[in-house]
């Protein structure tokens, strides 16, 4: 279904390419009777012709095996397996390009839950399962941040209890109270300058993440989806961890 819609997308784009000016007038409005896109629309043979040869690359590449896993990949529950496995993939990324480019360490980093659209079931991992997971543009961005403005950070998780998934970060409330949190398993120092990756989407302040509005916003130019794809095909079996990193306690 979903490459019905796309090969429509194109055939619409097509006629509309091919207008001209002297077709854009005004003509007789005449009532017609509305069309169903749907399983029973009919496919112009010609143009199923022209299309079908791309239509069957797009697919052989969109169903190549990158990984495998021997455990469903979820988003469910605070630490989710799938949640944690794409923060880990966002950290490992993030810390190598920081490395090469601004010549220090990536300190944590930080997802929304929102953004993983899909599962991921037991399995062979296809590359259309990364698309499916991550159909966004978003990329990846490092926020330097004073450990006094990470405050905001934790102060978010406390009052949200949101499952955003984190990585070499531990957040624990209890009753909406925020008890302890930590990077790298070390508390926060208020001077230091911290690298948190994350993506665009939250730098600017996406689900009300206004704290990151107080660093200092750097591009790396790296899709998150390629991102993924590519720490996937380093993996030939995903073992994802499932390590406690967001513990709220006496949460509703």
């Amino acid at each position: 279904m979903k490459n019905k819609f796309l090969l429509l997308g194109i055939a619409l784009a097509s006629l509309t390419a091919c207008k001209t000016a002297s077709t854009l007038q005004m003509a007789d409005v005449k009532i017609q009777k509305n069309i169903s896109i749907n399983n029973e629309l009919k496919n112009d043979g010609e143009f199923v012709k022209v299309i079908e040869p791309y239509k069957q690359k797009l697919d052989k590449e969109m169903n190549q095996k990158i990984s495998h896993t021997s455990v469903d990949l979820t988003k469910q529950g605070d630490n989710s397996n799938l949640g944690n496995l794409l923060a880990d993939y966002t950290f490992e990324g993030a810390d190598a390009w920081t490395k090469t480019n601004l010549k220090k360490n990536v300190d944590a980093a930080l997802i929304n839950i929102g953004g993983i659209r899909t599962t991921i079931g037991k399995g062979d991992i296809l590359l259309k399962s990364v698309f499916e997971v991550m159909p966004f543009e978003n990329e990846v961005i490092i926020v330097k941040m004073k450990g006094t403005d990470l405050q905001g950070l934790f102060d978010y998780y406390a009052k949200t209890q949101v499952n955003n998934p984190v990585s070499h970060l531990y957040i624990e409330t209890k009753n909406g109270q925020l008890t302890q949190s930590l990077i790298n398993g070390k508390p926060i120092v208020p001077t230091q300058d911290y690298h948190i990756a994350t993506s665009d989407y939250l730098a600017l302040g996406g689900d009300n993440m206004k704290f990151f509005s107080k660093g200092e916003a750097i591009s790396t130019g790296i899709k998150l989806r390629d991102l993924f794809i590519e720490y996937f095909k380093k993996t030939s079996e995903v073992v994802p961890n499932t390590d406690i990193r967001l513990n709220f306690i006496g949460k509703k």
